[in-house]
């Protein structure tokens, strides 16, 4: 079936004679058993819950994978994988990941005396030269988080396996509608469902999935003995969310290639990232990995102070860390989703202060353009005024 098909076409409750259309929340704690010394499929919803099953099972069709895992959010999702790993272990990560995972690895994991390590994953040899015998997990986003870069995961994938390691790869900007990377080698991929799977801006959840059945094993034992499963009710909201991710990205993505061209054009941006871009770095390898350029776009002005009055003006793009959502957002992620990473490795990895965030929505595209020329516009008015009283108190001073 083409992948609309696979967004609607599955068992929502199985066993269930009356059929439901909707999966039943199966809003319980514990479930009753028949017997004393035997559990029956489902004995505590942290082991198991039907509503979730039937997430799982969706979310592994649609990824091509062996199991899925829902859990409590992106972050718990990224922890578990990295739980995969024992003391004296190393990840080598690519340098340009978003600000949690950052923190994570560098602030949290450090402590479980794993080690982790970055590099630029975009340069092949150069990451591989970075791999040691500790190696276990290389890990990457592609496109990353926020400078839409590209990383090659069939390339990535082979040089894992080269080195016994395994590819972890963070596909949230893309979501299994434009991206399979366990199609392209990848061991395991990792989604904040809170973004395009879910699109509503109304679920916190992140999903494991993976490729082989003994790492299906080991991500349940973690997701089971620590306790960060996502709940039932969640689980609904995110089956909800799913079945239209299609027709969600279709308009997204169509919108983002509009508003890129916008800011292409616009004297006061110096740069766009965007992979729809055939001029973006990457943007062949792009091609070839992926189905589709998403709906998140970044640019540069050259000024803190323009882009801070941009992102401030705007009226349609709100300001919010996150994207995905059918509503457009706008942010500075060097204020907000990466401010996590301390200033002199943003300024290390070309993360620019002026660096604003585009999430791409589902409103009327000519509303957005409106909306952003308005933004420019104000910004320059309000910088020039700032700029005439500098210059009057420099007067009175002198």
């Amino acid at each position: 079936m083409k992948f609309a098909s696979r967004l609607l076409t599955f068992n929502a409750c199985p066993e269930d004679p009356f059929r439901p259309i909707a999966t039943p929340i199966y809003q319980t704690a514990t479930f009753a058993q028949e017997e004393a010394d035997t559990f029956g499929r489902y004995d505590y919803s942290r082991s198991g819950n039907p509503t979730r099953t039937v997430l799982e099972d969706l979310l592994a069709r649609l990824e091509n994978a062996e199991r899925a895992f829902c859990f409590s959010s992106g972050l718990a999702a990224i922890s578990a994988v990295a739980r995969l790993l024992s003391v004296g272990d190393e990840i080598l990560a690519g340098d340009d990941l978003y600000g949690g995972t950052y923190r994570l690895f560098s602030r949290i994991l450090d402590r479980t005396g794993v080690t982790v390590r970055y590099a630029d994953a975009c340069d092949i040899e150069k990451f591989a030269a970075q791999i040691t015998p500790r190696t276990r997990l290389l890990y990457i986003e592609t496109p990353t988080n926020p400078l839409l870069r590209i990383v090659d995961i069939r390339k990535l994938a082979d040089l894992a396996h080269q080195h016994g390691a395994l590819l972890c790869v963070d596909s949230s900007a893309m979501s299994p509608y434009l991206q399979n990377p366990l199609d392209l080698g990848a061991d395991i991929v990792v989604h904040s469902a809170t973004k395009y799977l879910c699109g509503h801006s109304d679920v916190t959840a992140g999903v494991v999935a993976v490729k082989r059945p003994e790492l299906a094993e080991q991500i349940y034992f973690i997701q089971n003995g620590e306790g960060a499963a996502l709940g039932p009710f969640d689980c609904y909201l995110l089956l909800r969310g799913v079945k239209t991710l299609k027709l969600r990205l279709d308009c997204q993505q169509a919108n983002a290639l509009k508003v890129a061209n916008f800011l292409c054009a616009h004297p006061a941006v110096q740069r766009v990232h965007y992979p729809g871009l055939a001029s973006h770095p990457g943007h062949d390898v792009h091609v070839r990995q992926a189905r589709g350029a998403g709906a998140v776009i970044s640019f540069e002005t050259g000024s803190f102070e323009v882009s801070k009055q941009v992102v401030e003006a705007t009226q349609l793009f709100r300001i919010s860390v996150s994207f995905g959502s059918v509503n457009s957002s706008i942010s500075l992620p060097g204020c907000m989703s990466h401010a996590s990473i301390p200033a002199e490795v943003r300024q290390a990895r070309s993360l620019a202060t002026d660096l604003v965030r585009l999430s791409v929505g589902i409103e009327d595209v000519d509303d957005l353009l409106a909306d952003l020329e308005r933004a420019f516009e104000r910004a320059a008015c309000a910088v020039a005024a700032a700029n005439r009283a500098a210059e009057v108190r420099e007067r009175q001073v002198v």
